[in-house]
């Protein structure tokens, strides 16, 4: 009984600790923050999954891409104006985003 409760408590634990951003919180953070702009093309962001609207994006790299999503570029705010993302939050937000056009 004691080895489930400690198992229990770990796996808690797991749960509610930082950890490094996974695909699936890339596609919620998407969903509840780059989705704003991103979906609609709001204040001329690029849509998502419109490869067109990419193509210029995709050629300067993913670094480059990351620089935009952390610090911010024209009409977009850092993290998509979500201050409190985490820099791998916002990096998995951006590699959802990546999934779609490639």
């Amino acid at each position: 009984m004691k080895t489930e409760a400690v198992a229990v408590l770990a796996a808690a634990s797991a749960l509610l600790a930082p950890a490094s951003a996974t695909a699936m919180d890339g596609r919620v953070i998407y969903a509840q923050t780059c989705a704003l702009c991103h979906a609609n093309g709001v204040a001329g962001a690029p849509k998502t999954g419109d490869k067109a609207a990419w193509i210029q994006r995709l050629a300067l790299g993913r670094d480059a891409m990351l620089t935009t999503v952390l610090k911010g570029r024209g009409a977009m705010p850092p993290k998509g104006g979500n201050a409190s993302l985490s820099d791998a939050q916002a990096k998995a937000a951006a590699d959802h985003i990546l999934s779609q056009v490639r």
